[in-house]
C-alpha cells in the first residue's frame, strides 16, 4: 500500500461514513498516523439517496471526494481498497491491493439490506444502500414508463406503472412521497402520452403504523400526508415473496415490475473477526465502542452494538449516532496519548425527523412534536447544515428552490440501462 512506517501508532479506519469520517476528522494526527480505508473515494450522505432515486437530485450532490476532505492534513493516507479480512493474532488486515499492520483497529463499514433469508427478493428487489443503487434505481423508474409507451398491453403497462415499497420506515415514506410527487407535477408533462392516474403506489408494513420509531403524533399525521397524496398504505401486512412480477403477502397479491425493499438491513462486520454478533449481525461492544475480546479494536455506526443501551438492541442505525460515536472515539483516541483514562459513549439523542413531500414533515424533539411546512422548513435547514461543503449545501439548496418554484425536478436520465435478474 507504500504507507511509509513511522514511529506513531497507526489507526487504520475501515469505512468513511459518517462514523468513519467524524473519526478520521477528530483524531490528532500530530501523535497518530491515520489510514482511511473505503471501496469508494467518496462519502455519501445516505440520508438524500432517495432523492437521487426519484430524480430530485443529482448524485455530485450529496456526494464528497474523500482526499478534498482531509486535504493538508498531516500523517493522513487514504488508500481506495475493499477490505477482505483480518488477522488480529498479527494485527494485520488483508485488502484487494495488499495487507496493513495497525495499533488500533475501527470497523465502520456501516450497514446492507436484510431480506431476512428471501433469495427471490434479494434477486428481484431494488434497495438504496449506497449511491449505485440509487442511480440504478432511478433509471429503473424511467424505463418504466419508456416501456409503458411501447407496451399496448394493458396489464404489463399496470405493472410497469406500479411500485411496491416494502417497509414504512423514514426511507420508506419519504421515498413514496417522492414518487407521488413525481406523479402529481412531473410526469403527465414528460409522458403526456401516458395516463398517469394508472400509476400506483403502495408501502406495505408489517408494523401497525408508519414511521413506528417515531411517536404516535409523527405516524398519525405522516399517514394522513401519504393518503392525501394517493398513496395505498396496507399495514399489518408481512410480505412473503417476489417473483419479479407478483409480490405475496400473507392478505393478498401485487403485480409490479418494481419493488423497492426499505423493510430491514443489518451489519456488515469483517472477516477474521472473533467476536459476538447480534441477530442483525452487528458486532457487540461495550461502553467505549470497544469490540468485546479485544483491546485495539473499535466498532463504530451501524455495524456496531452497545449491548448495554436499547435493552440490548444497541442504538437505533441513524446517521447522528455515528457522527457521534466517530466523534467520541476520535476523543477517547487523543486522551490516551495524554495518559488520561477513556470516557464511555453517551448518546445525545436530538430528534428524529422524516419529510414526506412538499410542505410535508414530520419533527420529534424530546420538548416538542410538530408536523407540516415549517417541519418541512426545519427538516430542509438541518439536512442542508449536515452535507459536508458548502458547495454541496448550495448545489442542493438551489435544487430544492428550483423544484419548490418551478414544480420541477433534477435531470431525469437514464445513465445506465439496468437489466432485471434473469
Amino acid at each position: 500500500m507504500n504507507i511509509p512506517n513511522l514511529d506513531l501508532p497507526r489507526v487504520v479506519i475501515i469505512g468513511c461514513g459518517f462514523a468513519g469520517l467524524k473519526l478520521a476528522k477528530t483524531i490528532n494526527s500530530k501523535h497518530y498516523q491515520i489510514v482511511l480505508l473505503d471501496k469508494n473515494n467518496f462519502h455519501t450522505f445516505q440520508p438524500l439517496m432517495y432523492q437521487v432515486a426519484s430524480s430530485g437530485l443529482e448524485p455530485d450532490s450529496i456526494v464528497y471526494p474523500v482526499r478534498k476532505v482531509f486535504k493538508g492534513k498531516k500523517n493522513f493516507h487514504f488508500r481506495m481498497a475493499a477490505v477482505q479480512g483480518i488477522d488480529t493474532e498479527n494485527k494485520e488486515i488483508l485488502t484487494t491491493i495488499g495487507s496493513l499492520e495497525y495499533d488500533y483497529l475501527v470497523i465502520a463499514t456501516g450497514a446492507i439490506s436484510n431480506f431476512f433469508g428471501m433469495k427471490n427478493m434479494e434477486k428481484y428487489a431494488f434497495s438504496m444502500k449506497s449511491l449505485v443503487e440509487s442511480l440504478d434505481l432511478r433509471s429503473v423508474i424511467l424505463q418504466n414508463f419508456e416501456k409503458s409507451l411501447n407496451t399496448s398491453d394493458l396489464k404489463e403497462r399496470e405493472s410497469l406503472m406500479s411500485f411496491v415499497i416494502v417497509g414504512a420506515g423514514a426511507t420508506g415514506v419519504e421515498l413514496a412521497g417522492a414518487l407521488a410527487e413525481l406523479k402529481k407535477h412531473i410526469l403527465p408533462k414528460d409522458y403526456p402520452d401516458l395516463d398517469i392516474r394508472i400509476m400506483q403506489i403502495h408501502i406495505i408494513e408489517a408494523a401497525d403504523r408508519v414511521l413506528s420509531n417515531m411517536s404516535m403524533e409523527a405516524s398519525t399525521k405522516s399517514k394522513k400526508f401519504l393518503k392525501d397524496m394517493g398513496i395505498n398504505i396496507w399495514l399489518n401486512t408481512v410480505v412473503r415473496d417476489y417473483d419479479g412480477t407478483t409480490v405475496s403477502t400473507d392478505k393478498n397479491e401485487f403485480k409490479t415490475k418494481t419493488l423497492i425493499w426499505s423493510a430491514g438491513v443489518k451489519g456488515a462486520p469483517i472477516k477474521g473477526l472473533n467476536a459476538r454478533l447480534t441477530r442483525d449481525n452487528r458486532i457487540i461492544v461495550d461502553e467505549f465502542n470497544r469490540v468485546t475480546g479485544y483491546k485495539h479494536i473499535f466498532a463504530l455506526g451501524d455495524v456496531a452494538c452497545i449491548e448495554s443501551e436499547q435493552n440490548g438492541n444497541g442504538h437505533a442505525m441513524l446517521a447522528s449516532v455515528a457522527g457521534q460515536q466517530g466523534l467520541h472515539l476520535g476523543k477517547n483516541l487523543n486522551s490516551i496519548l495524554k495518559s488520561q483514562e477513556m470516557t464511555p459513549f453517551h448518546y445525545n439523542d436530538r430528534g428524529t425527523m422524516a419529510t414526506i413531500g412538499r410542505n410535508r414533515a414530520v419533527v420529534d424533539l424530546s420538548f416538542v412534536k410538530f408536523g407540516g411546512m415549517f417541519a418541512w422548513f426545519v427538516w430542509m435547514f438541518l439536512h442542508l447544515l449536515l452535507l459536508v461543503d458548502f458547495r454541496n449545501r448550495l448545489i442542493v439548496f438551489a435544487n430544492w428552490c428550483w423544484s419548490y418554484f418551478n414544480y420541477d425536478k433534477g435531470v431525469r436520465l437514464i445513465v445506465r440501462n439496468v437489466k432485471r435478474a434473469d
